[in-house]
């Protein structure tokens, strides 16, 4: 789809569903998309996939994942609310198991029979440097299922590695794993800079691919990728071209992940630090990149 022109103009959809996690504590998952995509004036359908006390990396802890047949129907009872007109997008996250895919899929599909320029956004997390912190199978309905709905992927470094099936090093690995890889255009976070120190995300869409770079922030706190996608995803809506969007959603998250850890905090302080989601004021280094396959001589 073309996501150059607004989609929150006039009195157009401007809704978003966020399917992901939630956590009674913390900015990850849905508390960390709803939070920014409502900060930037979107209101949030919000359905969660499991519920947690707090991010896994915190400890164990009770984990409550609404039975398939039930997510099924409330998801379809979505798809036929007489709201549905409202939604510009869906933004899908954290899965709570393999069944759930299926039910997002057919929303989705519901979304773009009622509004053909709705945009699918798949953050596809599954894993991280450790390896996949979902079942395979989980990882698998994502990748066969959702990936190929999606107008738009935002996978990690190590997410794109095991959707792709192979070790990916450097920034050209990155590069061309995802010019392979559905959909078009493709947001890899958390892939290596092209200066000591420093870490960027990725842009490849079918015309174009930037890097916008920052310093990296040691051990920083659970949750960027999860608002950088809802950032993403919102800067598209707004209707700024994807470079542009790349630019101001790296910028607040880098922003964000900064002013935490200067507080030493084990959280992002989005609500502290809303300003950053809207107006961030950290610099970050854009770079145009070849896409692979090319002919740049043509």
């Amino acid at each position: 789809m073309d996501t150059g022109g607004s989609l929150d103009a006039g009195n157009g959809p401007r809704a978003v569903i966020v399917v992901s996690s939630h956590v009674a504590r913390g900015s990850v998952g849905n508390r960390a998309s709803v939070f920014a995509l409502e900060t930037l004036g979107f209101p949030v359908w919000a359905v969660p996939t499991v519920t947690l006390p707090w991010h896994p990396g915190h400890g164990r802890a009770t984990r409550i994942v609404p039975p398939t047949a039930d997510f099924a129907a409330l998801m379809r009872d979505l798809e036929n609310a007489p709201w549905l007109g409202e939604v510009a997008a869906v933004l899908s996250g954290y899965l709570g198991e393999a069944g759930q895919a299926e039910a997002v899929a057919s929303l989705v599909g519901a979304l773009k029979r009622r509004n053909p320029r709705a945009l699918y956004v798949c953050d596809p997390v599954m894993g991280d440097l450790g390896g996949l912190y979902v079942p395979e199978a989980t990882a698998a309905a994502m990748r066969d299922v959702l990936l190929p709905l999606s107008d738009v992927a935002t996978p990690n470094r190590y997410e794109l590695a095991w959707i792709a099936g192979e070790d990916l090093v450097t920034l050209e690995d990155a590069l061309e794993a995802a010019s392979r890889t559905e959909p078009g255009m493709m947001l890899v976070t958390s892939v290596p800079g092209t200066v000591p120190g420093g870490i960027g995300n990725l842009l490849l869409t079918p015309q174009e691919a930037y890097l916008a770079e920052h310093r990296a922030i040691e051990n920083p706190t659970k949750g960027p990728g999860d608002l950088a996608a809802a950032l993403f995803t919102a800067w598209l809506l707004r209707g700024l071209a994807p470079a542009d969007a790349l630019r101001r959603a790296t910028a607040s998250v880098f922003e964000a992940l900064a002013r935490a850890a200067k507080r030493g905090a084990d959280e992002l302080m989005l609500q502290t630090d809303a300003a950053s989601l809207s107006s961030p004021m950290a610099m970050v280094k854009m770079r145009n990149l070849p896409v692979p396959g090319r002919d740049l001589s043509a």
